[in-house]
C-alpha cells in the first residue's frame, strides 16, 4: 500500500472507496460540481493545501478536468500535485452504461495502473510528491520548436505524447507541460518527440 501525508482530492464517493484501498491517505471528496458552490470545502481545501499539500486525482473526462482547474484556481500551484490516469475506455461495473466521453473513472480504473500513475507523480515513494526530473527543464520554447505548440499538427503531437506517457487526452499544453517536467528528462522527451 502506498502511503502519503498529503490530501488526495476525488470526485465521487466510489472513487474515494477504490482508492483507500490503494493508498494509505487522507481522502477528500468534492461531490463532483459540488466543490463550485461549496464555500465551505473550498476553506478546508485552501487549509488542507497549505498544510499538507493536496494530490487532485480527478476523471480524465471534461468534467474531470473542469473540476481540477477549479480546485487549481483555489489553491497555488507549488501545494498541488496532479496526478493523471490514462484514458481507458469502458464502462464501471456498477454502472449500466458507460459515461458520456465512455471513459473509465478513477473508480474504475484497474489498481496496477491507478498505482503507476500516483507513482509517478512521487506519491508513496518517500520522496515529496511531485519534484521536477533532475536536469534541463523542457520549456514552452521546446514545445514550440518540437511543433507540439503553435503550429498546424500541434495538438495530434501532443496527443501522441500524452498517449507515450499514459496520459488523459484532455489536457492543456500548460498541463502537459509542467506533468512531463515531472516525468521524464529533457533527453527522455526528445527520444519521445523525434
Amino acid at each position: 500500500m502506498l502511503k502519503t501525508s498529503q490530501v488526495i482530492v476525488v470526485e465521487g464517493k466510489y472513487d474515494a472507496i477504490r482508492l483507500s484501498n490503494i493508498v494509505d491517505a487522507a481522502i477528500l471528496r468534492t461531490e463532483g460540481f459540488g466543490v463550485f458552490n461549496d464555500k465551505e470545502k473550498q476553506a478546508l481545501l485552501r487549509t488542507l493545501a497549505e498544510k499538507r499539500g493536496l494530490i487532485l486525482l480527478t476523471d480524465g473526462d471534461s468534467a474531470g478536468m473542469l473540476i481540477r482547474n477549479y480546485i487549481r484556481g483555489l489553491v497555488p500551484e507549488d501545494q498541488i500535485t496532479d496526478v493523471y490516469i490514462p484514458d481507458i475506455y469502458g464502462k464501471e461495473k456498477r454502472k449500466r452504461t458507460p459515461s458520456k466521453e465512455g471513459k473509465l473513472g478513477v473508480e474504475g480504473v484497474p489498481d496496477d495502473i491507478l498505482i503507476t500513475a500516483l507513482k509517478k507523480a512521487g506519491v508513496g515513494d518517500g520522496a515529496e510528491p511531485g519534484p521536477k526530473v533532475p536536469g534541463r527543464e523542457i520549456t514552452r520554447l521546446d514545445f514550440y520548436r518540437d511543433g507540439l505548440n503553435g503550429g498546424p499538427g500541434a495538438k495530434e503531437k501532443r496527443l501522441q505524447l500524452q498517449k507515450a506517457l499514459g496520459l488523459p487526452e484532455r489536457m492543456t499544453g500548460k498541463q502537459l507541460l509542467r506533468i512531463i517536467n515531472m516525468m521524464v528528462t529533457y533527453e527522455e522527451y526528445q527520444k519521445l518527440v523525434n
